[in-house]
């Protein structure tokens, strides 16, 4: 008999907590294509509501390791000034960690430079974590894609 409520039990857990888990990594992904359409607006406060007060970054094409808002804003200081500045969210995995988790995937980011389109691929790592039900990024690595 307990082994039926316990089959039971799982099962009826299974059923529920699929589509949860589906929506909790489709919140994940809209956080991050979030981050992308601030990254797109050029607006620097947007794009550092995206990120927790603690958060880390890594920026693609900066040496220095991030750790605090101001640092964080510096990296992003000059995105008014680049009018032509996108980033495109590519191929992606999305993990969900309880109020933890991680996407992980490719973006392209591309620019205006002597009157010609420059694309430059990266990677990137996001880490979120659910504060008051938003998902905020506390970790970020970039780097330029090998070879490129």
């Amino acid at each position: 008999m307990k082994m039926k409520i316990w089959t039971g039990t799982i099962l009826v857990w299974a059923a529920l907590s699929t589509p949860l888990c589906a929506q909790v990594q489709q919140d994940v992904e809209a956080a991050t294509e979030a981050w992308a359409a601030a990254y797109n607006s050029h607006s620097v406060g947007q794009v550092l509501a995206r990120y927790h007060d603690d958060a880390v970054f890594w920026g693609t094409v900066s040496p220095t390791l991030r750790d605090t808002p101001a640092e964080v804003e510096d990296y992003f200081s000059g995105l008014p000034n680049r009018p032509d500045a996108q980033v495109q969210i590519g191929e992606h995995r999305v993990r969900v960690f309880g109020d933890t988790a991680l996407n992980t995937g490719f973006y392209t980011f591309t620019d205006v430079a002597n009157g010609e389109t420059v694309s430059r691929p990266a990677r990137f790592s996001f880490a979120y974590r659910l504060v008051n039900g938003e998902w905020l990024i506390v970790d970020h690595h970039s780097s330029q894609l090998p070879g490129q």
